[in-house]
């Protein structure tokens, strides 16, 4: 039997953009996980969002698969990135934007103004 932290293991190994979220990227069901759609959607980059709110192993094997207490949670290329503040921080800072072309991730090149 597959366990909640084996089907996390592979969402994060099979996207190279990937968002624990509440909601859908395209109904997010809470103001955090609003924001780093919103960062994500301006950048343009192609990313997979997670619904936690679907599976209730699923929301607390997130948080104990990064050893991170609160839920959106941003993958790039395997690696856990943050939450939301950082997100926020790192997109306003020009270090998202960054990070991706970095990682070889096309983006929509906006940057933050």
């Amino acid at each position: 039997m597959t366990t909640a932290h084996d089907r996390i293991e592979t969402e994060v190994k099979d996207n190279d953009v990937l968002l624990f979220m509440k909601g859908t990227p395209t109904f997010p069901q809470c103001g955090f996980s609003g924001q780093v759609v919103q960062i994500l959607d301006y950048i343009g980059v192609p990313y997979k969002g997670v619904n936690v709110l679907d599976d209730a192993e699923i929301r607390q094997g997130v948080k104990d698969y990064a050893n991170w207490p609160t839920i959106p949670q941003l993958y790039v290329k395997g690696e856990f990135v943050g939450g939301c503040d950082i997100i926020r921080e790192m997109f306003q800072a020009g270090e998202l934007q960054q990070m991706f072309s970095d990682n070889g991730i096309k983006t929509g090149q906006h940057t933050a103004s």
